[in-house]
């Protein structure tokens, strides 16, 4: 009897320790994505606000229906009254998870590949187009927030934006879709280098996409046709509401 309350005590214990969300870590030393952007960002802007993120996320899902889920699935599931505690640090956690992802020196990156390219191409001209249009939703993005290029649940490619930690898988976010390509403009992530320029972050950060790892987004978000129809059902849902 002893022994099999142990087993229960230690089984439940590993569960909960593997539901729990930790921060990625960097592909490359912090000091890899200088001059685009500095060692002391990097490391202040993954071990500080990221881990806060993922700190505070562990803490509000903690005993709730959440308690075990994927974070997509919470993303997914996150109601419009949602505390902010659930939306803020869970859309914090992926956001700069894929941010990370997607990030890498220049000596390390590779092209574009032909999938993503010829999406592109055919959405918005040219990678200079897409480039004008990413630039233009993270400028005019008032206070803190996301630049994105999503992947539609129609499965076109469109440039779209949202506040503070939200993105568009969220059912809050009116422009739906699988994000490939992510832009923090919160100013943790460029002030101490640029300031108030984030013009001039915006083509530093540009400077260190790995096309290559952004085609994979692409790809892996073509395939899954489970979730593009999910989210097409619920833009139709959303529609009938109105």
């Amino acid at each position: 009897m002893r022994n099999q309350l142990f087993l229960f005590v230690l089984l439940l214990a590993l569960s909960s320790f593997a539901q729990s969300f930790v921060v990625p870590k960097l592909p490359y030393a912090y000091s890899d994505y200088a001059p685009n952007i500095d060692a002391q960002t990097m490391e202040i802007h993954l071990t500080k606000h990221h881990q806060a993120y993922v700190n505070n996320l562990n803490k509000a899902i903690k005993g709730t229906m959440f308690d075990g889920r994927s974070l997509e699935e919470i993303l997914l599931s996150i109601p419009p009254v949602a505390a902010d505690a659930l939306r803020n640090n869970a859309g914090g956690h992926y956001n700069h998870s894929l941010f990370w992802e997607i990030l890498a020196p220049k000596s390390s990156q590779s092209a574009c590949g032909s999938s993503l390219n010829e999406a592109i191409i055919a959405e918005f001209g040219n990678i200079d187009s897409l480039k004008k249009q990413m630039f233009s939703a993270a400028m005019s993005r008032f206070g803190s927030g996301w630049a994105w290029l999503i992947v539609t649940p129609t499965g076109s490619l469109k440039v779209t934006s949202t506040a503070n930690q939200d993105n568009p898988l969220m059912g809050v976010c009116e422009v739906r879709g699988i994000p490939v390509l992510g832009i923090d403009v919160w100013e943790h992530a460029y002030y101490l280098n640029y300031q108030n320029r984030r013009a001039d972050y915006l083509t530093a950060v540009w400077g260190l996409m790995d096309w290559s790892k952004i085609t994979e987004k692409y790809d892996s978000a073509k395939a899954n046709v489970k979730l593009l129809s999910r989210l097409k059902g619920d833009n139709k849902k959303k529609k009938k509401g109105k």
